[in-house]
């Protein structure tokens, strides 16, 4: 059997209706997603829901869905959970990716397979491309590179998997809020045409490099061919995160951000983010003269 520890949002209920099996659903206190629950476990109490997979004959874990680092306390802590306490501690001490590494490590080691989301609903990658009728430009192409490097730092920092970035520069970087909230405020900042707060005025050496000659190359185009708001929303998992949980997903809120917020497109990874209902994802950005570009790794 598979248990689905599933978090808010809807990508657990694409996950639950793809399994061939029976699925066992649980939820960590405060995230309860939008499905029956069967197990409801708090982190206090880890080791007794490990116990409880086991009595239930599960043998795999898919992780789906947004779940934050829980408030712990130690008073809850019960006897199965005492032994994990130190592992618990720092993994909560750790930034996203490193906290879900040790959970991940504590499931395996208690004879769990981690089975990702993308393995059992494949269909959820796109493939490679521009399936919307509008295309991204010459700038757009320069905004997509600038967005990869800005995500790969921001990885290194275990911070977020999405940025907007506007004629070569970073305007918005998501943190533990969201992609969502992140849009938002931008759009927020943008409504007075003003500038976005801690706008990257100088791109890295790196960055620059590689997007130079493309620069170079449009340099004719006239200022009025982009407008304030022609940005892109980049959305790219972190480097070296395990891929078998917390991939990126955008859906159709997240086009409803992207559209609020005046840009121009989004630009995903190809192979590292999934796509919720991708035929109404395309159809809503057809419908707002908006683009979906699956993007290669390091395309120039």
């Amino acid at each position: 059997m598979i248990a689905l520890i599933a978090g808010t949002g809807d990508l657990p209920a694409a996950i639950l209706h793809r399994v061939q099996e029976p699925v066992l659903v649980c939820a960590l206190d405060g995230f309860a997603p939008s499905l029956d629950v069967d197990i409801s476990f708090r982190i206090e109490h880890l080791g007794s829901f490990l116990q409880a997979l086991h009595e239930r004959s599960v043998t795999q874990i898919c992780m789906a869905g947004a779940i934050r680092r829980p408030p712990v306390d130690p008073s809850a802590i019960d006897a199965a959970t005492m032994p994990l306490v130190p592992r618990i501690q720092a993994a909560i001490a750790k930034g996203d990716d490193g906290a879900l590494r040790e959970v991940i490590a504590i499931f395996e080691e208690n004879g769990f397979a981690i089975v990702a989301a993308h393995a059992i609903a494949p269909d959820l990658l796109p493939p490679e491309g521009v399936p919307t009728q509008v295309q991204p430009s010459d700038w757009h192409n320069a905004d997509a590179i600038v967005g990869e490097a800005t995500v790969a730092a921001m990885g290194q920092g275990d911070i977020g998997q999405a940025c907007v970035i506007r004629m070569g520069q970073v305007a918005a970087q998501e943190d533990a809020d969201g992609s969502d909230a992140m849009l938002a405020k931008f759009h927020e900042e943008y409504r007075d045409d003003e500038e976005p707060a801690g706008l990257v005025e100088e791109l890295s050496d790196f960055v620059a490099d590689a997007v130079r000659p493309i620069l170079d190359k449009i340099k004719g185009t006239p200022p009025e061919a982009v407008t304030a708001d022609d940005g892109i929303l980049f959305k790219a998992p972190k480097p070296d995160q395990d891929r078998r949980t917390d991939l990126p997903v955008i859906g159709f809120e997240t086009v409803k951000g992207a559209a609020e917020a005046g840009l121009a497109g989004i630009v995903i990874e190809a192979g590292g983010v999934m796509v919720l209902d991708l035929p109404s994802v395309v159809e809503t950005l057809d419908l707002h003269d908006m683009f979906l570009w699956v993007r290669h790794k390091g395309a120039a």
